[in-house]
């Protein structure tokens, strides 16, 4: 890292600033989650092949429910299997460090920041939780864990009868629904925290964006209203260039090459030693 960034982590120590982390999928494919935006992510239903953006929707929710929950189902299995790496352990170490100064800003649904030790309080999971769902009839905003009799579902297994009565809402009996954020839906502040988010991002000194590349609406955001605070800095972290690394560069901060486990660790080494 740039000696005048290392300078700058160390004084931001001791300021009384806020600092906002927000992370992408960058850093949960260092644990082994794929994106599924690749082959991984295509799914068959009868003969047809959807693609993620057509199985992460409402849409198809309403069309093939089982399906969806299949698919999620698994994924759940494979989020589940991984574990948090350094740069996860890295986040949840600033939060010790910072304490109420610090606000995690996640797109990722795998639950590995709340594993490495990230609190519920002050993480912000703004596309959902994959270990959770709710009421897909809205009867109630109550999450409730996804149940154990769906763990280690592997990929070609069908719901049957027996489990689907698992996923029936005790209030009303309609169907339970992944607590995900689909490709169809809006953020709303009850399931995915926008205002809370947004007023983080307006109190945002310092806001470090790693391992994503601002392709949904949001992140986006945060970065914009961080942007406009007078002498906030951005840092980006990622192993390509991208919006946010430039953003980040034409504000006056900086962009840092490399993997979220790598350079994390260093910068949560830089806030220790100050």
């Amino acid at each position: 890292m740039e000696t005048s960034l290392e300078n700058l982590l160390k004084a931001f120590v001791t300021s009384q600033q806020r600092i906002t982390v927000l992370t992408g999928a960058g850093i949960s494919a260092e644990s082994g989650i794929p994106t599924f935006r690749g082959p991984e992510g295509y799914w068959t239903i009868g003969s047809e092949a959807y693609r993620p953006q057509e199985m992460a929707t409402q849409r198809m929710f309403l069309k093939a429910p089982l399906a969806v929950w299949n698919w999620y189902l698994y994924r759940r299995s494979v989020c589940a299997r991984a574990e948090p790496n350094p740069g996860h352990r890295a986040v949840a170490g600033m939060e010790r460090l910072f304490g109420d100064r610090f606000r995690l800003v996640t797109q990722n649904v795998d639950n590995l920041h709340l594993r490495a030790g990230s609190t519920p309080e002050r993480t912000f999971e703004i596309h959902g939780n994959i270990f959770l769902m709710r009421c897909a009839e809205a009867c109630s905003a109550a999450l409730t864990p996804v149940p154990a009799a769906f763990d280690d579902w592997p990929r070609d297994r069908e719901i049957s009868s027996g489990e689907a009565e698992l996923l029936r809402c005790p209030r009303c009996g309609g169907l339970l629904r992944p607590h995900v954020l689909w490709f169809d839906e809006v953020y709303d502040e009850p399931f995915y925290r926008l205002t809370t988010t947004l007023a983080a991002a307006r109190e945002t000194d310092l806001l470090i964006v790693a391992g994503t590349s601002g392709t949904t609406n949001l992140p986006n955001k945060v970065a914009w209203e961080v942007s406009r605070r007078y002498k906030a800095v951005i840092v980006d972290v990622n192993t390509d260039r991208n919006p946010f690394a430039a953003l980040a560069v034409r504000q006056g901060g900086f962009a840092v090459t490399g993997t979220c486990g790598q350079i994390l660790p260093e910068i949560l080494a830089l806030f220790q030693a100050a």
